[in-house]
């Protein structure tokens, strides 16, 4: 049976980030575009994750999930609930965060859509931290993020598949170049 990916993006994010566009596109040239999902995430993490579970109970099919910042949040929860493999870049370790600094008023970077993001929304995400079986992750990091600690991740996923580049940002500039190697633990 064919698998796909699924791919989440992160806070204030959409389908329209570089990343999900640029794996998009290379799975289109590779004639995978039918393996390539990326759903625009509901800013509310219980709806969020609601949405994603109904997707992942229909799909009937072979799933490997990767998530960036917050989507790797997200991706880690999904892969400990469903028993899936997940890459995680860059990903968001809610327990590691302050996340009530993101309580108020946010834009979506693509559309502009304002969300306000609540004390309740960091009680959710708070209650969706489950540790999945290090064997199925894959964690790639890069030293330079600004928005997230990676040494967070390092810890929190420990005894996962890391991959820890010197340099870079929280966007995960070495995306374009690891592009093949993720479709490749896709298994695709």
């Amino acid at each position: 049976m064919d698998g796909l990916i699924l791919y989440l993006h992160g806070f204030c994010s959409s389908p329209a980030s570089w990343k999900a566009r640029l794996l998009g596109e290379e799975m289109t040239r590779r004639g995978l575009a039918a393996r390539f999902v990326c759903p625009a995430l509901s800013p509310v993490p219980a709806q969020a994750i609601a949405d994603l579970s109904r997707f992942l109970d229909s799909v009937g099919r072979p799933v490997t999930l990767i998530g960036s910042s917050l989507g790797g949040h997200y991706a880690s929860y999904l892969a400990a609930q469903f028993g899936l493999p997940a890459a995680l870049i860059n990903p968001a370790v809610v327990s590691a965060l302050s996340a009530e600094q993101f309580i108020g008023e946010h834009a979506n970077f693509h559309s502009g859509e304002r969300f306000v993001f609540t004390a309740e929304h960091v009680a959710q995400l708070a209650a969706q931290v489950a540790r999945p079986d290090p064997a199925r992750l894959w964690l790639l990091l890069e030293t330079g993020d600004e928005v997230l600690d990676y040494r967070a991740a390092q810890a929190h996923w420990f005894g996962s598949r890391q991959s820890v580049f010197e340099g870079g940002d929280h966007s995960f500039t070495r995306f374009p170049e690891l592009m093949p190697q993720l479709i490749e633990f896709a298994g695709l």
